[in-house]
């Protein structure tokens, strides 16, 4: 089929030759092992992020980065080239679209690391041409996206793993275990922060993208507008259009646990929080500040419910703790703080600490990466599955949409719809460039 014929085909169908694949499946499988005991991986996004879980990937024993694509040429050249000194000699192909590469029958999985605007379409377009996906964090640039990869995944049962690592930290999920074993009793609330000192992106006009740069493919579905330098590499995750904030950059990760080992695997039902500029005089759209609440209502009885908080300042160094990013738990019987900078303490109800606690069933993990490829051999869920990191994600759309509107919301946690306010809920997906080839069917 020629490539264009077969791009049509699988945007029209939403499913492509993986659906071909997945009805020869069992009901339970999530992916289909690859054929190579070594799976080949391409990378789609070759920028900070890109390359140091590329460089991750290529140190592994059972893994070969093959195909690079990034609309910003310089970039791919400078990975391949790393990459070259880890995997030897060896021939990686380039390209700037990331068609030619999902194209690319030989390739066994992708790595989508790219800004957040594109990591639910291609993440989506990787399942439905039979790929399994590692997807950098946050999984989706609107829950309505992050829902529509969930369901890519599972209809053509494709391995996604989420890139929250600490549902692969040992110390992480040792500790989580502990809070399910009830050392600090029921565990009734959590709290996350991220607290460090970002930079002032400045104030500036359109001007003309780099050279060996496309513009126009790094936009992707995005509304179009003027390359601007101060929205370009890195800098993308302060604008609506492109990033969801620090909440979806550093704070998905705290979230992640604290949602954890709060114990609830759901949306939350309310959510109310603040946002606001305090400190940087620039071009950032999204707060510097938030403080945000988050409800999961189980039923109407009191011990039931539970709650998580949030909190950033980005543009301070006096961290809660001595801690930039981490989670205390308050329980019925103690209280937990821990961090993924390799610290836990355990209080009990007296707020005594509690000596070198650990877990009567202790786990031991794979790296991240490795459990990705270890559940594609293995046709298992990873530990990170795409719909736990939906959820996590979620919230970091849930609380920029209450800090953008200045209002509580009432979530719906089975319909993902926002009840009685129709500025907020529209904000649960985001406008499209008109026709593009990469907008996910169903938004």
């Amino acid at each position: 089929m020629a490539d264009t014929n077969r791009r049509t085909f699988l945007k029209t169908t939403g499913m492509g030759v993986a659906g071909g694949v997945a009805a020869q499946l069992g009901t339970n499988a999530v992916g289909a092992a690859v054929a190579s005991e070594r799976i080949r991986l391409g990378v789609i996004g070759c920028g900070g992020r890109g390359s140091g879980v590329a460089q991750g990937f290529a140190r592994s024993p059972n893994c070969d980065v093959v195909y690079l694509a990034d609309p910003d040429e310089n970039r791919a050249a400078e990975l391949s080239g790393k990459l070259n000194q880890v995997q030897g000699d060896s021939a990686i192909k380039t390209t700037t679209d990331l068609r030619n590469l999902l194209d690319d029958d030989t390739v066994d999985a992708v790595l989508v690391a790219t800004p957040d605007h594109w990591h639910a379409p291609a993440a989506i377009m990787a399942c439905h041409a039979g790929k399994h996906v590692y997807v950098e964090k946050p999984c989706s640039h609107n829950v309505r996206e992050g829902r529509l990869l969930v369901e890519a995944a599972r209809r053509n049962r494709r391995v996604v793993q989420h890139g929250t690592q600490s549902r692969s930290d040992e110390l992480i999920a040792n500790a989580i275990q502990l809070l399910q074993e009830g050392i600090i009793g029921d565990v009734l609330a959590s709290k996350a922060w991220n607290v460090q000192r970002r930079k002032n992106i400045g104030h500036m006009q359109p001007s003309d993208p780099p050279a060996r740069f496309d513009y126009d493919l790094w936009l992707g579905p995005a509304p179009a507008v003027p390359f601007q330098a101060n929205r370009h590499h890195y800098n993308w995750h302060w604008w609506y259009d492109f990033g969801t904030g620090d909440m979806g950059n550093d704070g998905v990760h705290e979230l992640d646990y604290a949602r954890w080992g709060l114990g609830v695997e759901t949306h939350p039902s309310r959510v109310s929080g603040l946002g606001t500029k305090l400190y940087f005089d620039d071009d950032q759209q999204f707060p510097d500040t938030q403080q945000v609440a988050f409800e999961y209502p189980a039923d109407d009885t009191v011990g039931k419910r539970r709650m998580l908080i949030w909190e950033m300042r980005i543009w301070s160094k006096n961290y809660p703790f001595n801690i930039d990013n981490g989670v205390e738990y308050y329980g019925t019987n103690g209280r937990m703080l821990l961090t993924k900078r390799g610290k836990i303490n355990v209080f009990d109800d007296r707020n005594r600490l509690i000596d070198s606690p650990s877990p009567k069933q202790r786990r031991n993990l794979l790296s991240h990466s490795e459990d990705f490829l270890d559940a594609i051999r293995s046709d298992r869920r990873p530990n990170a599955d795409i719909e736990i990191g939906h959820l996590s994600a979620t919230l970091c759309h849930l609380g920029n949409i209450a800090c953008r509107v200045g209002r509580t919301l009432q979530f719906d946690p089975a319909k993902e719809q926002i009840a009685g306010d129709s500025e907020a809920n529209a904000l649960l997906t985001r406008a499209y460039r008109a026709d593009h080839w990469a907008i996910p069917a169903g938004v």
